[in-house]
């Protein structure tokens, strides 16, 4: 049985977020499965009544009022019945302890902080093996700052930094900018940032505002603001205007009152500086853009402003790595992979030069490689969600004598499943509830993840900004309540991975498995091929 087209895993530009605010303006601009999901809802609580309450509660000034109005949003959400958390994405590390000391955990899902490492012991040369967008590390991709994929989040927050960084609960952090003062100005808002002085680019270029309004001249050149490029989130329609007042001050204002524009501005794409010697041709925005020479030209309906894509001719940001040279290779006409990445230290970092002096990536061709490397020693690091498995790190945690540390980070976004709604037969709210009681989250966990893993019941995680919300009632396991919704059969005839029930009379083609980040590749496929077996049976018992 071929799997079903309507059963897919779906990876985002922007996965990586954890926050509501850019995360639900995502679903408003139709790039994320939630769009679909929510199709179905009928009004006054259709989808249309919930992307309002979201643009409204973006622009809302009161903390208060606007924690209020999230509450609500939440609850719109679960009674929906179309997203069903599953549990917390943590991000496992593993680190030779023997070398290597003071971890940190990131604050994102790519976020992988290696420059806070300092070496105990033998070369400054460290080894890691991270966790690209698709679990196993294939190739950092081009390494530009301005565009998407197939860049990887981790190393190109390595090499280009913005005017903020996201630290943990949400907080806003000093980056290129040391500080910064906020003030009305009509409708909207004046963001005064001081940038931070002696900085320099990677070929020496000097940090100042100049380059900082070039980069945004860029990013934002005229029909590059629209929803097929940069405009999946709201900063995008915000900004208004930009410019430079002095050598280190540099002024952006907005349209409206839009609270999450700091945090915005700290995501890892697309607005990262690049050094000013690394555009291409006479670096105009309009006719030698940043972006990827492959986007060829673009243009837009409403607008007779073209931009001329050109590349870029240099991997030049400010961070604390800097990017030394890769060994690739063609695996077949559409396939190149990195078989290693070198990355040196940046011994002039703002923030002090880091303790890994030379820092390079290693191809794996699965987790078996990873594994030994790890235990005989010839890799150091593993970093993020899908390149050892559940049970490997509980292992490698469990033994005392191999040298090895299993760290994991905090819940940074949750794995749910969304239920489309706009597909019978899910659009009836009940079938909805009867497939969420019938998933027995805890016994995914325990049978497939080895535990490490909390069941949850918010779409969000509760440290998110404005995600600490209560919300009843719970779609917790419960066979009784599933019966009675939709007349499944009793509870011993149920499978016992997912505990879906064969008497649902539909197909499970109707379910989309999302993950929101954090669920590695070797995960996800466990569960799919869970649901895909499910289908199969269920297939049977019809015939």
């Amino acid at each position: 049985m071929k799997p079903s087209p309507c059963l897919t895993r779906i990876f985002h530009t922007h996965s990586y977020l954890s926050d509501p605010h850019a995360y639900t303006k995502g679903w408003i601009a139709g790039d994320e499965g939630h769009n679909q999901a929510l199709s179905g809802l009928q009004a006054p609580d259709d989808r249309e009544s919930l992307y309002a309450a979201i643009e409204d509660v973006l622009k809302e000034e009161s903390h208060v009022e606007r924690a209020s109005k999230w509450e609500s949003i939440h609850k719109k959400v679960h009674d929906s019945a179309t997203m069903l958390p599953l549990w917390g994405a943590r991000v496992p590390t593993v680190m030779n302890s023997n070398r290597l000391t003071k971890f940190q955990p990131g604050n994102q899902q790519f976020d992988y902080p290696v420059n806070k490492l300092d070496v105990l012991d033998g070369s400054t040369t460290v080894t890691i093996a991270p966790a690209g967008q698709t679990g196993l590390f294939k190739s950092v991709g081009r390494l530009d700052p301005h565009t998407y994929r197939p860049n990887e989040f981790f190393s190109n927050n390595w090499v280009y930094e913005g005017l903020v960084s996201y630290g943990s609960y949400g907080q806003i952090l000093p980056a290129l900018a040391q500080s910064w003062t906020v003030a009305d100005e009509g409708d909207g808002q004046r963001y005064t940032f001081q940038l931070r002085p002696d900085v320099t680019f990677h070929d020496g270029e000097e940090w100042n505002c100049d380059a900082a309004k070039l980069n945004f001249d860029h990013v934002l050149a005229g029909p590059l603001r629209g929803p097929d490029w940069h405009g999946w989130y709201g900063l995008m329609d915000q900004i208004d205007t930009w410019e430079c007042t002095s050598n280190l001050e540099f002024v952006v204002t907005t349209k409206d009152k839009y609270y999450p524009f700091l945090q915005e501005l700290s995501f890892i794409r697309p607005l990262r500086m690049l050094s000013p010697a690394a555009f291409a041709n006479d670096a105009d925005p309009l006719t030698s853009n940043s972006c990827h020479v492959g986007w060829g030209t673009i243009t837009s309906d409403d607008s007779d402003i073209e931009v001329v894509c050109a590349g870029i001719t240099n991997i030049s940001g400010t961070g604390p790595f800097m990017f030394e040279s890769r060994t690739s290779e063609a695996l077949d006409e559409e396939t190149t992979v990195d078989n290693e990445v070198v990355f040196k230290a940046n011994p002039n970092y703002w923030d002090g030069a880091p303790s890994i002096e030379t820092l390079i990536i290693k191809r794996y061709e699965d987790s078996e490689a990873v594994k030994a490397a790890l235990l005989d020693g010839s890799l150091d690091l593993v970093w993020g969600s899908g390149v050892l498995p559940a049970q490997d790190l509980i292992e490698l945690d469990a033994d005392e004598t191999n040298g090895l540390s299993v760290f994991h980070s905090d819940d940074i976004q949750n794995v749910i499943i969304l239920l489309n709604s706009g597909k019978a037969p899910l659009d009836d709210l009940n079938v909805r509830k009867t497939v969420i009681h019938a998933i027995n989250k805890k016994k995914i966990i325990d049978d497939n993840l080895g535990g490490l893993f909390k069941p949850v019941d918010n779409v969000f995680p509760r440290d998110a900004p404005y995600s600490d919300v209560d919300i009843t009632p719970r779609w917790d396991y419960d066979l009784e309540k599933a019966q009675f919704l939709n007349c499944l059969p009793p509870t011993g005839q149920t499978n016992n991975s997912l505990a879906l029930g064969l008497g649902l009379g539909f197909g499970l083609s109707a379910l989309v498995l999302l993950v929101v980040a954090g669920a590695s590749m070797h995960r996800n496929k466990q569960l799919e091929n869970q649901l895909e077996e499910l289908k199969v049976k269920e297939g049977a018992v019809k015939a």
